[in-house]
């Protein structure tokens, strides 16, 4: 059986600071009211006790010089406790804290030996023995004194902790929200947001005194400028790669059409098609990059919409319409994404091709061998295919940008019963409802 799951909020590190530190001050609480309990108890006691002690030894003095006790002095008095009784009949003198009538009372008792007067005063060995003689002294103002003591300790240890939780729980919440902050601003970067950035004002004042947070959110923006200087540069020299095989590219396929017809004729033309295919990809890939796409929203039926990527494809590729609906999207790019993910069912997958339209939902799916297994943790990587190195590896990569520009979903996924399916989710138009005439 497993042992129930302790709720997330408690593995925070805000939760862990006050559970210590409540612990620390409960700890450091016990230890201080303990000592202060003792001292204070233990003084009273002896003070109690010494008064209790004078008060016998003078009592004491009186009964043997056969004075009158006072009433406060008795010989084996009621409620004498018998442990003491037992220690003064031995001859020894003691004191103890006992309930006397429901007060508190601190008694001293001592032997009761004095000299005999006669025969009829005592034993033969003219000694009084065998009784106690005991006073008593009022406790209650001294056991009160001890409970207030009491109550005042854990009063003021509750405030205490109660204050230093306060202030502890400040003190962490000022850090743990500049650690979310680094989180979050270290999600943004990995999800594409290379301007963010954590700005501690720690980090911009160097004769301010940094702490661990600032150390780790400099590095953070000394990583993000870094990586984005680099990517900046290579978008840079992709779209300058890519400008600069266009007017090359032009020439070498005006050039190839005067070639006679033949063989040699055809290779030369579809290597340049596919090279002409790849500078397009690129430069379409540096535009996604720099993130200053504008999109054209607008109202579509997503089933003629995917009927045409499918016919235009020239392939052959089975439509299925189960439900159509009306999506908000920019045509031109979802037939690009739409192109692209039947093109690559066909390059890397094995037929049939299906493609699905499920309301706002289209699934383009084939039974090959299925998305290899680190396109399914991490998606597409540019230049990278595992399928005998047909393609260059932009298509899906080119699919997945599309698509965040458009707001849509798109995940890649092993079918069932195996093969690859790319699964697109559109927005689906929920016309205006309209008003109610007024009255």
């Amino acid at each position: 059986m497993r042992a129930p799951r302790l709720p997330a909020w408690t593995a925070t590190l805000t939760w862990k600071a006050a559970v210590f530190i409540a612990v620390m001050c409960c700890a450091l609480a016990a230890l201080l009211g303990t000592l202060v309990h003792v001292s204070v108890t233990g003084q009273t006691v002896h003070d109690s006790r010494e008064k209790a002690l004078a008060r016998l030894t003078d009592v004491t003095r009186l009964y043997e010089e056969g004075e009158p006790l006072p009433r406060f002095a008795g010989i084996d008095p009621v409620g004498l406790p018998a442990s003491l009784r037992a220690l003064a009949v031995r001859g020894e003198r003691g004191t103890m804290v006992a309930d006397d009538g429901g007060r508190p009372t601190m008694w001293a008792a001592g032997p009761a030996d004095r000299p005999a007067d006669g025969p009829a005063n005592g034993p033969t060995d003219g000694r009084v023995g065998g009784r106690a003689l005991a006073v008593r002294v009022d406790y209650t103002q001294s056991a009160e004194t001890i409970e207030a003591l009491d109550r005042s300790i854990v009063g003021s240890s509750v405030l205490a902790i109660g204050a230093t939780l306060l202030v502890g729980a400040f003190a962490v919440t000022r850090v743990t929200r500049r650690l979310h902050l680094t989180a979050q601003v270290a999600r943004r970067i990995s999800a594409g947001d290379l301007d963010a950035r954590v700005d501690d004002p720690r980090t911009k004042d160097p004769s301010r005194p940094q702490d661990e947070v600032a150390t780790v959110s400099g590095a953070l923006d000394t990583m993000a400028s870094s990586l984005q200087r680099q990517l900046q540069s290579e978008q840079r020299f992709t779209a300058d790669v890519a400008h600069e095989l266009r007017t090359p590219l032009t020439g070498l396929s005006a050039a190839a059409e005067l070639l006679p017809e033949g063989r040699p004729s055809e290779l030369v033309r579809d290597r340049v098609r596919a090279m002409r295919a790849l500078t397009e990809d690129l430069l379409e890939i540096s535009r996604l990059d720099a993130r200053n796409e504008t999109v054209d929203l607008a109202v579509h039926e997503l089933g003629p919409l995917t009927e045409r990527v499918v016919r235009f494809s020239g392939t052959d590729t089975e439509l299925r319409i189960v439900r159509d609906a009306a999506v908000v999207t920019d045509r031109r790019r979802v037939e690009r994404v739409l192109g692209n993910l039947v093109a690559n069912a066909h390059r890397h997958g094995a037929p049939p091709v299906v493609v699905t339209v499920d309301g706002p939902l289209v699934s383009v799916r084939d039974h090959g061998p299925g998305y290899p297994r680190y396109l399914l943790d991490s998606g597409p990587q540019r230049f990278r295919t595992e399928s005998g190195g047909k393609g260059h590896g932009l298509g899906l990569t080119i699919a997945v940008g599309q698509t965040e520009v458009i707001g849509a979903e798109l995940v890649f996924a092993v079918a069932p019963d195996g093969g690859a399916e790319a699964r697109l989710r559109l927005s689906e138009y929920v016309p205006p409802v309209p008003a109610e005439p007024a009255d």
